[in-house]
């Protein structure tokens, strides 16, 4: 009897912690634009330290042996994200990205078994809560059909298993860059926006 085929989330529980850190890292990339736009519009926020925070995920799983103080790192990722008292939703968005990285930063000093899956449906989440801001559709079945059908949705969904699919190959330093290219997205977030709009 054939066996069912593995679901995304179950694929992407399977893959080494290597290889998930790799995947997350893609995700908070296309996560960047949307802080950085954050940023700029409220000047709050250091798009800078989050950069370099994830420059050094990336030289980590492509260098064998880099030593990187992942503590110190998400004291200074922690001082980014956006005043607590700011509700709005690029506010909420912000921090989806500083989360998402301090996700991968606490795989690097312990065990965080469900950080793969954290980010993988935070980038979701901010999707689907950027259609319903969006489109602003009353009706909640409506809505869901909308969320569903949506280009922004299929985009992310293609985007996360593409990211799966090139985790899931054997990781050498060519993969890796291969992968930040593709999380990098032309510069492009999983909302749609980039910083040349």
């Amino acid at each position: 009897m054939a066996s069912k085929p593995l679901g995304f989330y179950q694929r992407l529980q399977q893959l080494p912690l290597h290889a998930q850190q790799a995947f997350m890292a893609a995700l908070c990339e296309r996560l960047l634009p949307n802080y950085a736009l954050y940023a700029q519009t409220t000047g709050h926020g250091d798009v800078h330290t989050l950069c370099t925070v994830l420059d050094l995920v990336w030289e980590h799983l492509s260098v064998r042996g880099a030593t990187i103080d992942f503590a110190r790192q998400a004291e200074k990722l922690a001082e980014c994200e956006p005043p607590e008292d700011d509700d709005s939703f690029g506010a909420r968005r912000a921090l989806d990205a500083v989360v998402s990285i301090s996700s991968i930063l606490d795989t690097l000093q312990g065990e965080a078994p469900e950080a793969v899956l954290d980010v993988s449906r935070t980038s979701r989440a901010g999707v689907r809560a950027f259609i319903e801001l969006t489109e602003g559709e009353e009706d909640a079945q409506k809505l869901a059909l909308l969320i569903r059908d949506h280009p922004l949705t299929e985009d992310e969904n293609n985007f996360q298993d593409a990211v799966l699919d090139a985790a899931s190959e054997p990781l050498d330093k060519n993969a890796i860059k291969a992968i930040r290219q593709l999380g990098r997205n032309d510069g492009i977030s999983n909302l749609g926006l980039s910083l040349e709009d």
